[in-house]
């Protein structure tokens, strides 16, 4: 992308960001967007590297993904979970070995839909993070009983992914991935697939400068109005484009024909790039394995897009089982692990094994306790991450207590109730230490994760760092 289209897009994003186009749009003054557009270009990549985000809408059921298994712990998930509780036998082909044995003698074994995950696992390709979930601060329950420094409306999903995705409270514009990426904007040739969702619109992707790019199962989305004919019609499709593309008097319609036009470009600059990108992989035929699909073939595009830094999301529903978690939700991880694990051997296939990390995400974790067939909102969960990069067969953070609060005083120390774990690990940290990857500095992380100045420390026993460690 040129400079001078880098500049209107970022001067069109600026413009959106303020909520000021339809009052003052071509009025501000251009200064404003190339002190941002400065600041969009601190990161000078020189190789490429991608990060995939997928976000598990609903809440994932934590303590049925990543379930204690060394024996006293899992007797007592067992006698809490009881319907539930998977049983032992099913988990000894997915029972962890990590290289580092946890304090303890704690264990852990996946879930059983997630073997593929557990082989990576054990192949240093994936790595467990143990109770993350978002932070003001270092929290303890005394804390959160006193309502000292705690993420905006706890257990409410609306809420809770925003946090998650933005680190602020709902109504935020901009997320943490899009002002990652706004740090490489100027590395990349086509600035505008710089952020690419495959999961709809979501704040995650959205950067002060960045704007984010949405993508189909099977490849960019069209406008179906401008490729073929309307009522059987050629001349109607072509007298639409020209309606929907060119210049216009009124403001907000000018506006809206520019990215009309932008659209249109974009969909025909990633179709013939992805047109020679052939990923040879076998991918799920689930609707997160044709999504996953995509981004490994956008991915293998990247020299052809002048691309050097890319963020992705996808996401998969489902998982607010406040029933039927014994139904459904293996289906749902094995589609989860299933696409990971399918993503992973692609870029072993495109020789960028090393340059592409994904990771998942959720709203909140859940309940330990059970209501019946299902279980509860909850606060912090457990997580992977996954690459060549990645300090693989390892578990990191702190095993959390395997408790509803009924059995020690350390117990009660980190959850709040029901099982609901207070987070030991960071939002804050988890974004640090994957941009750090990523290539943003220090004082760019500082700027784009509002609560990392909290962290960096040991509180209540618990050592808190800014670089998890889990990255090569």
């Amino acid at each position: 992308m040129t400079g001078t289209k880098l500049q209107e897009l970022t001067r069109r994003a600026f413009l959106r960001r303020s909520g000021q186009l339809a009052a003052s749009g071509v009025a501000l003054p251009l200064s404003l967007s190339l002190a941002s557009l400065g600041e969009a270009a601190a990161m000078q990549a020189l190789d490429f590297k991608a990060l995939v985000c997928v976000f598990m809408i609903g809440g994932n059921d934590h303590d049925n993904t990543v379930v204690a298994f060394d024996s006293s712990s899992y007797e007592r998930y067992r006698a809490i979970r009881q319907a539930v509780a998977l049983q032992a036998s099913a988990l000894q082909e997915t029972a962890l070995s990590p290289t580092v044995p946890l304090p303890g003698g704690r264990q852990y074994a996946l879930n059983p839909a997630l073997l593929p995950m557990a082989r990576l696992f054990h192949q240093q390709r994936a790595a467990v993070l143990l109770n993350v979930g978002p932070l003001i601060a270092p929290t303890t329950r005394r804390q959160y009983e006193q309502r000292v420094a705690l993420p905006p409306k706890l257990f409410s999903h609306n809420d809770q992914v925003m946090v998650w995705q933005s680190h602020r409270p709902e109504g935020s514009t901009v997320g943490w991935g899009g002002r990652i990426a706004d740090l490489a904007l100027d590395s990349n040739g086509q600035s505008l697939f710089s952020c690419i969702s495959a999961a709809g619109t979501s704040v995650f992707l959205a950067g002060e400068s960045a704007l984010q790019y949405h993508v189909g199962s099977h490849g960019p989305i069209r406008i179906d109005a401008m490729k073929r004919p309307v009522y059987g019609s050629s001349r109607v499709s072509q007298a639409l484009q020209v309606l929907a593309t060119s210049a216009q008097d009124g403001v907000l319609h000018n506006e809206y024909n520019r990215v009309t036009t932008r659209a249109i470009a974009a969909e025909t600059t990633l179709g013939a790039a992805l047109a020679s990108s052939n990923v040879q992989t076998s991918f799920p035929t689930t609707g997160l394995g044709d999504r996953m699909r995509t981004i490994a073939r956008i991915i293998g595009a990247h020299q052809t897009l002048g691309l050097k830094r890319q963020i992705f999301m996808v996401q998969l529903g489902g998982s607010d089982l406040h029933s039927n978690l014994s139904s459904d939700h293996g289906r749902i991880l094995r589609e989860v692990g299933d696409a990971m694990s399918a993503l992973y051997a692609a870029t072993e296939e495109l020789g960028l094994a090393d340059k592409v990390t994904s990771f998942t995400a959720s709203d909140f974790g859940r309940t330990l306790s059970v209501n019946g067939d299902g279980s509860d909102h909850g606060w912090g969960g457990h997580h992977f991450v996954v690459g060549g990069a990645v300090k693989g067969r390892t578990i990191y953070g702190v095993p959390p207590p395997v408790s509803v609060g009924d059995t020690s005083a350390a117990d009660d120390q980190w959850h709040v109730g029901q099982g609901r774990l207070i987070p030991t690990t960071s939002t804050d940290q988890l974004a640090s230490t994957l941009g750090r990857w990523f290539g943003a500095g220090e004082s760019e992380l500082a700027g784009i994760l509002p609560n990392l100045h909290n962290f960096g420390i040991e509180a209540a026993g618990v050592t808190y760092p800014t670089n998890l460690g889990f990255m090569g």
